[in-house]
């Protein structure tokens, strides 16, 4: 549906965005993860056409934004960061501008009572938005980008200063379009892309630095899968136990804890060995006290990888400063020998 091509965003000598690429399929939910200024907000107005880029290519369903405008944000529906509201309008007047503002064609009355009974805002159809509150002004926003059912929504920073109350009301939402919809979701919030997005992109400095699942992204950093168990057993029995569950690679003792052993489980990849050890140690009757695998929290990934990229480049820019300084030498010396020529 989306595909994404060495996009670049230059103000002078500063990007906003440089070299990225990606693409999203059909009924795909993806997150894009990074702190203010990391460049989310300048991808998305690029892939609306709200902004041009400096350089690269957006394909929206076959369509390039640039030379098929129309046809490409025909199948968008977009919310901003500030929804694009009239404080003086009431929602029904608000939508049915927006309606005839995108040049739906259909049954408009229709149409738009669907688009409010779908985000919940029938209660105060015949309000003025600058009378509701922000968390309702935020579902009219949403209202106005699901007119025409878009097959694609581009949502950015969608639950940004709401109360918590209305953020869980927000990302239920967000869930349920995601699964007639191709969403792309904008957030610095960590825990709401974790709910919500089966796919996470990291943005940092104007780079995708990282992309795939939360939980692939978790394998990745963690350096490989294990389990830690705590076992309320005579430890050598215990460890034959746990060396002979098909599917251990190796178990590792990690001492004594609360009067029992922790124990580090290594299985073979892909498989899962949660059962027979339960059943194991059932049969055995060794209580077993806590088990959980080494899976990274997405805050615990995002801080590792924006830590990863940083030393990156200050290593480049080492370098870049060595070589400088080597050509610098080099013509120095140049210099002298031209001078200590006859």
């Amino acid at each position: 549906m989306i595909e994404v091509r060495e996009l670049t965003k230059r103000y002078g000598i500063k990007y906003a965005v440089e070299n990225v690429s990606f693409s999203v399929g059909e009924g795909e939910v993806l997150g894009l993860l990074g702190p203010n200024g990391a460049g989310k907000s300048t991808i998305m107005n690029i892939i609306t056409g709200y902004l041009s880029a400096t350089d690269g290519t957006v394909t929206i369903g076959g369509y390039d934004i640039l030379e098929h405008p129309a046809k490409a944000k025909s199948q968008i529906g977009y919310l901003p960061e500030q929804p694009p509201l009239y404080l003086d309008m009431t929602v029904e007047e608000y939508l049915h501008f927006c309606f005839r503002l995108k040049k739906l064609k259909g049954n408009k009355k229709q149409h738009i009572a669907e688009v409010c009974e779908k985000v919940g805002i029938e209660d105060v159809f015949g309000r003025k938005i600058g009378n509701l509150s922000r968390g309702y002004r935020q579902r009219v926003g949403l209202a106005q980008a699901l007119l025409g059912s878009p097959p694609i929504l581009i949502l950015d920073e969608p639950t940004v200063g709401l109360d918590p109350r209305q953020i869980t009301d927000i990302r239920n939402l967000i869930r349920e379009l995601g699964k007639q919809h191709t969403v792309i979701l904008s957030s610095h919030i960590l825990s709401e892309l974790q709910a919500i997005c089966p796919r996470v992109a990291v943005i940092h400095q104007g780079h995708i630095i990282a992309d795939g699942s939360p939980h692939t992204l978790a394998h990745s950093m963690a350096g490989g899968n294990r389990l830690y168990a705590r076992i309320d057993g005579p430890k050598e029995p215990v460890r034959r136990m746990l060396e002979q569950i098909a599917g251990v690679e190796k178990v590792e003792e990690l001492g004594p804890r609360e009067g029992a052993f922790e124990w580090a489980i290594y299985p073979k990849e892909g498989v899962d060995v949660r059962r027979p050890l339960f059943f194991g140690l059932s049969r055995n009757r060794w209580p077993l006290l806590s088990l959980q695998d080494n899976e990274m929290s997405l805050e615990e990934i995002f801080l590792a990888l924006t830590a990863q990229a940083e030393e990156q480049a200050r290593q480049q820019a080492l370098n870049e400063q060595a070589s400088e300084e080597e050509d610098g030498d080099a013509s120095e010396e140049d210099v002298e020998q031209e001078e200590e020529l006859p």
